[in-house]
């Protein structure tokens, strides 16, 4: 096997713990992809919080996942935050458990206070741990974990302001395999969502739980946007019942976008949150983006992912405060902007890093092996 050590011989173990949000799960099923690629007997476990969107997300992928009794501290007073020591020490502990049981050769975190638990435990049996921050603002779970960890998988620059230098690797942030050239679906995806070839498409996305700033933004705008001749294929989270009480046939609604290949295909802006993941996949598509930050994110990370763009001139910002009047004159504006579009596309593009995840794998691999040699 070339020097790869013992415990790549026989059939490789990986836990992978992270979620809470679709931008710490998908990077997380994206690398167990990545890796039963590689290795195609590798068993691989997710260890989620019991009440996240992780449980229903991660079978759907295919994997098995085990939930921690965990959630993150609130921030207004609140009573749920008198057991937040007790539900981080009984999730060391059941982690500790599972460790014990499934005898992992590595830990990889992507975020989360389940990857809390379960790194930190995994750290404490001197299993490899590998983890991967995905914004330009370090997570305090990350955070919390720098100095016990292997590697850290970065996305952006200058996180040496978080982590030990040596530690870094800048990998990206790993995307969906179907968002990989995504140009040469267009005629597919007018056929899909029933649109005019012949009109500008705007894109909508407000992350997987919706957005309610951009949602409402939106729909006090549409006269507008079908005065301006555009058509919006729009998801709005399942928490927007005024939706369904739209009836023009230039907007297509729905509450989830499952074929997210084929809207970015037919997109000719998007609308977007600012999370890291929307924006590594909106870098590998080359799409011009009005990006609207999440105000309701830990340390006002958002902003600081959208800035790293906006600063390089590949994003348009529009504060979460001001969306409700600037919104959709900015969506107009840029509609009507052939060469501000070229622009963004073309500086955004500079964001992609297509092959993050087998980088993750290569980090994992390479975490194994200087295992073995201690």
């Amino acid at each position: 096997m070339g020097g790869i050590g013992e415990a790549l011989m026989k059939k490789l173990k990986v836990i992978i713990s992270g979620g809470g949000t679709g931008g710490h799960i998908y990077p997380a099923v994206a690398v167990a992809q990545a890796l039963q690629k590689r290795m195609p007997d590798v068993e691989i476990l997710f260890v989620g919080a019991s009440d996240r969107m992780e449980m229903e997300k991660v079978p759907k992928a295919g994997y098995k996942i085990i939930g921690l009794w965990i959630s993150g501290l609130q921030r207004s007073l609140s009573a749920k935050n008198l057991l937040f020591p007790i539900k981080v020490i009984s999730s060391v502990w059941k982690s500790l458990q599972i460790l014990k049981a499934f005898k992992p050769d590595i830990a990889i975190g992507f975020g989360g206070y389940a990857s809390g638990a379960m790194l930190y435990a995994a750290t404490m049996k001197k299993i490899p741990s590998v983890i991967h921050e995905q914004n330009s603002y370090a997570g305090i779970t990350n955070k919390i974990l720098k100095n016990r960890v292997h590697t850290i998988c970065v996305a952006y620059d200058k996180m040496q302001r978080f982590f030990p230098e040596k530690k870094i690797v800048k990998t990206g942030n790993p995307i969906r395999q179907d968002l990989l050239n995504v140009e040469h679906h267009k005629s597919e995806a007018i056929k899909f969502f029933n649109l005019n070839p012949n009109k500008k498409t705007v894109l909508v996305i407000g992350g997987s739980l919706g957005a309610r700033t951009i949602n409402e933004s939106i729909f006090d705008g549409l006269k507008k946007i079908e005065e301006a001749g555009l058509q919006m294929i729009w998801q709005t989270g399942k928490n927007f019942p005024q939706a369904q009480t739209i009836q023009q046939s230039t907007f297509n609604i729905q509450p989830f976008i499952y074929e997210m290949n084929l809207a970015y295909a037919v997109a000719d802006i998007v609308v977007s949150r600012a999370g890291a993941l929307s924006i590594a996949e909106l870098a590998q598509v080359k799409k011009p983006v009005i990006l609207v930050p999440s105000p309701n994110v830990a340390e006002d990370h958002q902003t600081k992912n959208a800035m790293a763009l906006v600063d390089r001139e590949a994003a348009i910002l529009v504060r979460d405060i001001d969306a409700k009047n600037k919104l959709i004159d900015e969506v107009i504006a840029l509609a009507d902007n052939n060469i501000k579009q070229v622009q963004l596309k073309n500086n955004i593009e500079t964001f992609a890093m297509p092959n993050a995840a087998e980088k993750i794998v290569d980090e994992v691999m390479k975490a194994i092996r200087e295992k073995e040699k201690v």
